[in-house]
């Protein structure tokens, strides 16, 4: 894909934000900020990038709306979240025991917990790629930050 193919800004639309936790925090403006240096990003139509997308909830389903970098809609792409609820809800179980482990559990424990929590990400975003086919192509690192975003509109306090 060209370089044009790429997400140049992206926001979470958060009607209801929520306090979140210093490590959730972080892992947000990671995630985006990982995303914005690299990723592939290519809408399904005769559109040109750079886009701006806003994430977001509607319904029961992830919403990206897509524009151009003056802001000018493009397309909106709306996928059904039914299918990530088990697999979101594994991963929070997995990141609170991961964040639990990091203050006082040993190197062993936490490599062991952190092993599947990155494996449930990759499942999280083998599912959100195999749900964009057709719609948007994104490579598999871009899928992964897009994933942890999924998981951060998710939370509910």
């Amino acid at each position: 894909m060209s370089d044009r193919q790429r997400i140049a800004k992206i926001t979470l639309d958060e009607k209801t934000v929520i306090r979140r936790s210093a490590d959730i925090e972080h892992e947000r403006r990671v995630a985006i900020y990982d995303l914005l240096e690299s990723n592939s990003f290519a809408p399904a139509g005769t559109f040109e990038g750079p886009y701006h997308v806003l994430l977001g909830m509607e319904e029961n389903r992830l919403a990206l709306d897509i524009c151009d970098v003056n802001e000018a809609p493009l397309t909106r792409v709306l996928i059904p979240l039914t299918p990530f609820r088990r697999i979101i809800k594994d991963y929070f179980t997995v990141c609170e025991s991961y964040f639990q482990a990091i203050k006082s559990a040993s190197p062993s424990k936490i490599e062991a917990i952190d092993m599947g929590r990155r494996g449930l990400h990759n499942d999280g975003s083998d599912l959100l790629r195999e749900r964009l086919d057709g719609k948007i192509a994104v490579d598999n690192e871009t899928a992964r930050r897009l994933f942890t975003l999924v998981c951060i509109l998710q939370m509910r306090g």
